[in-house]
């Protein structure tokens, strides 16, 4: 693929807020109450923002919301590539859909995302699911209204997963889930090849957002009461690298902390090999910025690194790990890891124990080594049979268990300035909140909204999470 990323020009996205306006008088015609939409969405922050541009879209058409497939007259699932399971759980999801499209055969059946842009899923699709009616990928998001006024005008299937670098559209209107939390995506795609990720191939080579861009939709966000604000990209701190005038990610972050108002500032995700000392000096300095990080080292062995082509060895990933705790004593940090990579060895993964020991990250996403077709690692022998790689796993897991919990210990007795998130599932305590780390709280006193910044006292705290009271 080339590197060139298309900028698509504003004349084009508006010719489908156009779409979107015919799309609205179609459905103003329609007997009964409001046309209603159903999105659902699997894997990263990524895929929940590029949903938040569907339902934008969907609004825009004249749509309202449902959980509920039977009342949809529209059903988008946004997929995703980065495991099998992720692709076993929608390929299952999206094969039951086929008795609401026979008890509903009016309701389009749209499914886009990472998933279907590989060409083996996407040929499934066409062949043995013939009750969706629109598959497109990543690429295609920013041309839906028009996909979906060619389904409601002259009906077919279509099908489109172009194999191209990628593009960026500005103006593509946004309903977002959430009214305290935001996700800002500054830059899409990645150029680092691991060679047990998909992601590249399906998302294309890195392509960042203009500053001005970035800035602009943060403020209308802080505007808007928004108090959490994530910047996103597959390799967030490569930012800039691309545009006609390079910046640092740094760079970026000094003027998004800039803006006026009283919020946080995260990021996601970051690649060690551009995890600066200046970034780091950068958070420290900006007082927006979450004291928190996550970043992914996926195995503590240099030998399976290398295969990786993670492009970093385990020596440079603990000086940065050093050198950040330095800046920032209380940084709260998290981590990838995967479990029985392709050749990978009992004694081998005893490093990433060690890693995890003398790191004692506050949380982990861990993952068993999940083939992907076309990367490099598909292909590898993989001679360590499933049941020692369950018992690796779950060893990582009970050491990283006893980690999470005595570092939510240490909480106890302090009081932390969290910003209160929402109500709680628990009956015990009214609210969740989340410490600048991104710890979650569950807070007895009801005296509080979202979007509040308050004091908590914490009083108590368990391996996930932590218990407190507003004082």
């Amino acid at each position: 693929m080339e590197r060139a990323a298309a900028i698509i020009p504003a004349a084009q996205v508006e010719e489908q807020l156009e779409h979107c306006r015919a799309i609205a008088g179609l459905t103003g015609q329609w007997a009964g109450e409001k046309p209603l939409a159903f999105v659902d969405t699997y894997g990263c922050q990524q895929n929940e923002a590029d949903s938040e541009r569907v339902r934008g879209y969907l609004e825009a058409m004249g749509f309202g919301f449902t959980n509920d497939e039977e009342r949809a007259r529209i059903i988008v699932i946004n997929t995703c590539a980065i495991r099998e399971h992720a692709e076993q759980r929608v390929f299952g999801n999206v094969g039951a859909l086929v008795h609401v499209k026979r008890r509903h055969p009016d309701t389009l059946i749209c499914l886009c995302g990472c998933m279907v842009q590989q060409p083996h899923a996407a040929k499934k699709l066409r062949e043995s699911y013939r009750h969706v009616d629109l598959v497109f990928g990543p690429h295609a998001l920013w041309r839906f209204p028009e996909m979906i006024h060619t389904l409601l005008t002259r009906r077919g299937r279509m099908f489109l997963t172009p194999d191209e670098p990628g593009s960026i559209a500005e103006g593509i209107p946004v309903v977002r889930q959430d009214s305290v939390r935001a996700w800002v995506s500054i830059m899409y795609g990645c150029d680092n090849f691991c060679s047990y990720c998909v992601v590249p191939y399906v998302r294309g080579r890195e392509r960042s957002r203009r500053p001005e861009d970035i800035l602009a939709e943060v403020r209308q966000l802080v505007g808007e009461g928004y108090r959490d604000i994530t910047l996103l990209g597959q390799n967030v701190n490569s930012y800039g690298k691309d545009l006609d005038e390079p910046m640092d990610f740094s760079d970026l972050l000094e003027r998004v902390n800039a803006v006026p108002g009283d919020f946080l500032i995260r990021f996601m995700t970051s690649h060690p090999k551009d995890a600066t000392l200046r970034l780091f000096e950068t958070m420290a300095r900006c007082e927006k910025v979450a004291p928190a990080l996550h970043l992914p080292f996926q195995a503590g062995n240099d030998r399976i690194l290398k295969v990786m082509n993670r492009k970093h060895t385990r020596a440079e990933y603990l000086e940065k790990i050093r050198q950040l705790k330095e800046l920032i004593p209380d940084i709260v940090l998290t981590s990838d890891i995967i479990v029985g990579f392709p050749g990978e060895t009992t004694e081998e993964f005893e490093d990433t124990l060690k890693v995890l020991e003398e790191v004692r990250f506050d949380a982990l996403f861990t993952f068993i080594y999940s083939p992907r077709q076309g990367t490099p690692a598909a292909s590898m022998d993989d001679p360590m049979p499933r049941e020692e790689k369950l018992a690796n796993f779950n060893r990582l897991t009970a050491l990283q268990d006893r980690i999470s919990e005595e570092k939510h210990a240490a909480y106890v007795g302090r009081t932390a300035r969290c910003l209160i998130d929402g109500a709680s599932d628990d009956e015990r305590y009214d609210l969740t909140a989340r410490t600048p780390g991104n710890r979650l709280v569950r807070v007895v006193g009801a005296d509080a909204r979202p979007g509040q910044f308050r004091d908590v006292r914490i009083t108590d705290s368990n391996k996930w999470s932590l218990f407190g009271e507003l004082i």
